[in-house]
């Protein structure tokens, strides 16, 4: 993200981060590639998302038959097209309505549905399996709290956040949409206070250091009870 802090110059409620992220794609503060929407380098840049690919492939081709998945914060949809053929049904959500209607007409396939939806204040689609890569690093404890409520009827949770390299106090509360954790040398631990998120297994499916910049990108797989 090339800005911290993003002045909110509609003030329509009860959606402030919904205000937020599309100024975002407005003002192109993710960067740009010459497209209409474009989610920033944790979606395009090939050392982030080729391991996130490869991990999330192996957990697929592990199951007894496909899963359907809910991808909560799909963005641009280049990191979830590739993992579409790999499931039963696909269900590509987010908060910005013009990049769900784009995406609706760039990305057809028979098992692919997009939904605009607010994933802390809105009903969840239902599935098997929910993604969330590097989305709830975005949002509030408040938010984050939200989310989790609903996350208990899936059988499993894969969760990508960008957080310090090494020990760090994890949790500490951001304003949404302003930035992430890492600028306070914090990031998510869902099981630690004060979400406790209760998981019947936890494990790491990947851990990448990033080149010139700071932190590590990690992705957890949460199996649920």
């Amino acid at each position: 993200m090339k800005k911290e802090e993003i002045i909110i110059k509609r003030t329509k409620k009860p959606w402030p981060t919904k205000d937020v992220m599309e100024q975002i794609y407005e003002k192109n503060l993710w960067g740009s590639n010459n497209s209409d929407f474009y989610s920033g380098v944790g979606s395009h840049l090939p050392e982030i998302v080729d391991p996130y690919l490869d991990v999330l492939r192996t957990f697929f081709e592990s199951l007894k038959k496909p899963i359907t998945v809910c991808d909560l914060g799909c963005g641009d949809f280049n990191v979830g097209k590739e993992l579409v053929k790999h499931t039963k049904k696909y269900i590509a959500v987010d908060i910005v309505s013009d990049l769900i209607s784009y995406n609706k007409e760039k990305f057809t396939e028979e098992n692919l549905e997009f939904h605009c939806l607010d994933i802390s204040t809105d009903t969840l689609p239902s599935g098997d399996c929910a993604l969330l890569r590097q989305v709830l690093q975005h949002l509030s404890n408040t938010e984050v709290q939200q989310v989790l409520n609903k996350l208990t009827d899936f059988r499993y949770i894969i969760l990508t956040e960008h957080v310090p390299e090494g020990e760090f106090e994890p949790n500490k509360e951001i304003i949404s949409g302003q930035g992430i954790r890492l600028k306070k040398q914090s990031g998510l631990n869902l099981l630690a206070s004060p979400f406790n998120f209760k998981v019947k297994e936890e494990k790491q499916l990947s851990s990448i250091t990033l080149r010139n910049q700071e932190g590590v990108i990690t992705t957890t797989l949460y199996k649920m009870f």
